[in-house]
C-alpha cells in the first residue's frame, strides 16, 4: 500500500472524500497566486472535519514568520510544507519558531536537483520531490502544474528522511511512477481536478484506491 496525500482542498465535500478514501495527509494551500488557495479561516473550519489519524498540512511559498503566524492563528496544522526556495537555514528557523514538523519540497528537473535534497536532511522532517516548473511555462506555479519529471532520476536514491513523490500524478500513471521510483508515499493536486482549483471527488476516490492497491 502506498500512502497518499491530497493537496489543495478547499471544500467540505472534497475533504470528506479524501478522508473516506483513506488519505494519510490532507493539504491546504496558502499561496495566494494559486487557484487552490484558501483563507486560514476556511482551512481552520475544514480542518475540524479531519480525524487525528490524518495530518493537516499547510503549504506556503517563501513565507515570512508573520504570514505563517497569521495562518496558524486560525488554522490548526500538523505539518508545514515549504514549497518555495527556502534554504536549509530557513527550514531550521521555521521549525524552531513554530514547533511544527516541516516537509521541504525539492523541485526536480535534473540529477543535481535530487542530490541537492541532501542539504535538508538534517533540518527537515520529510522531503517531497515535485517537478521544477519549466521556464517556458508562463505564470507557472511552484507546484500543481500537471507536469511530471523524469522518474528515473529517483531510481535507487536513498534518503535519511521519509520522502514523497509529486508532479503530475493521477490514477492513470500512479502505478508506473511508483514502480519507477520506489516511492512509498505520493502527493497529488492537479491529478484529481477537472480544472485548476476544482477537485473531483470521484477522481480523489480513484487515486486513493489505486495508491492503496500498490
Amino acid at each position: 500500500m502506498v500512502a497518499a496525500k491530497i493537496c489543495g482542498l478547499k471544500t467540505a465535500e472534497t475533504v470528506d472524500a479524501a478522508i473516506a478514501g483513506g488519505a494519510f495527509m490532507i493539504g491546504f494551500n496558502f499561496f495566494a497566486r494559486s487557484p487552490r488557495s484558501l483563507s486560514p479561516a476556511l482551512a481552520g473550519e475544514l480542518g475540524q472535519r479531519v480525524p487525528p489519524t490524518i495530518a493537516r498540512v499547510g503549504l506556503v511559498v517563501d513565507a515570512g514568520d508573520d504570514e505563517i503566524a497569521a495562518i496558524l492563528a486560525e488554522a490548526t496544522l500538523d505539518l508545514l510544507q515549504l514549497h518555495g526556495h527556502e534554504t536549509p537555514d530557513r527550514v531550521a528557523a521555521v521549525k524552531a519558531r513554530f514547533g511544527l514538523p516541516v516537509m521541504k519540497v525539492v523541485s526536480v528537473a535534473e540529477v543535481g536537483d535530487v542530490a541537492a535534497a541532501r542539504a535538508y536532511e538534517d533540518v527537515a522532517d520529510r522531503l517531497l520531490f515535485d517537478t521544477k516548473p519549466p521556464k517556458s511555462l508562463a505564470n507557472a506555479l511552484p507546484g500543481g502544474n500537471a507536469i511530471s519529471f523524469d522518474w528515473g532520476l529517483l531510481k535507487g536514491a536513498a534518503f535519511r528522511l521519509p520522502w514523497m513523490l509529486a508532479g503530475g500524478l493521477h490514477a492513470g500513471n500512479l502505478a508506473e511512477a511508483v514502480q519507477a521510483t520506489g516511492a512509498r508515499a505520493v502527493d497529488t493536486s492537479s491529478g484529481v481536478e477537472d480544472r485548476p482549483g476544482e477537485k473531483n471527488v470521484n477522481k480523489i476516490k480513484e487515486f486513493l484506491a489505486v495508491a492503496h492497491s500498490l
